[in-house]
């Protein structure tokens, strides 16, 4: 059974920083392309960041780009999304999911919440 956990969501202050991780239990996890996603109040699920196979590629929403940063550890099973100068539309709930491609999603999450105070 393959499963996707999310940590490091919190509080934190506009200009502030969060590391959130996802830990995957998918025996292949090198073979998966590795997305960050986030859904706010009211708003449809987006695709905040994503990364290839082996790290060497990654895609980022212009709301990301510039503050964000993807990056996976295929040792581990991990992929990381690292937050900073956040704001206040940043809060939202963020979702990691794998798929064979960027468009193309076989597994997701439960989310983990953040939420940015000004």
């Amino acid at each position: 059974q393959v499963q996707l956990v999310e940590s490091g969501g919190g509080l934190v202050q506009a200009g502030g920083s969060l590391r959130l991780s996802c830990a995957a239990s998918i025996r292949t996890f090198s073979s998966y392309t590795m997305h960050w996603f986030r859904q706010a109040p009211g708003k449809e699920r987006e695709l905040v960041a994503a990364i290839s196979l082996s790290g060497g590629s990654t895609y980022y929403a212009d709301s990301a780009k510039g503050r964000f940063t993807i990056s996976r550890d295929n040792a581990k099973n991990t992929v990381y999304l690292q937050m900073n100068s956040l704001k206040p539309e940043d809060t939202a709930v963020y979702y990691c999911a794998a798929g064979p491609n960027r468009v193309k999603i076989d597994y997701w999450g439960q989310g983990t919440q953040v939420t940015v105070y000004s």
